[in-house]
């Protein structure tokens, strides 16, 4: 676990590429950390508020002393620290996520609907056997110029 400051890419950065190669944008929940390896889930709380946030790490740094994580803006706004430019953080590997599940479904019986067959009156069957009958005439072959 590390105890110490965190800062917050710009809005303007986005577009621009991580040191993984990935390309930046200022909503995804990913951060710069110097060591912890590309792909590493991050637990970040905001020990001022207690808000938390879990970010990839994606590139590296911050390279000013005293800092210890770079977060995107989005991950910075969810800590409620876009206000300040800086704040003081907690970071800790996130080994066990849990996600929010919705309750498991409920039972619904759908009725049954009977429809009755509806069958085709013989005037239909004979319309369309009688347009095969219809003779259509071949279009007129265009003459040449000049014969």
């Amino acid at each position: 676990m590390q105890h110490g400051k965190a800062s917050f890419y710009s809005k303007k950065a986005t577009g621009s590429h991580t040191a993984n190669g990935e390309r930046l944008h200022h909503d995804s929940m990913t951060c710069a950390h110097r060591t912890f390896p590309f792909g590493t889930l991050l637990k970040v709380t905001n020990v001022e508020n207690d808000s938390s946030v879990i970010v990839r790490v994606n590139d590296r740094g911050p390279f000013i002393r005293g800092r210890i994580i770079d977060l995107t803006w989005g991950a910075a706004k969810k800590l409620n620290m876009t206000m300040q430019g800086i704040a003081t953080v907690m970071v800790e590997e996130a080994h066990v996520i849990t996600f929010p599940l919705r309750a498991p479904p409920a039972k619904v019986e759908i009725p049954r609907l009977e429809v009755p067959t509806v069958e085709l009156p013989d005037t239909l069957v004979a319309i369309w056997q009688e347009d095969q009958l219809i003779e259509h005439k071949k279009p007129a072959e265009k003459r040449k110029k000049g014969k």
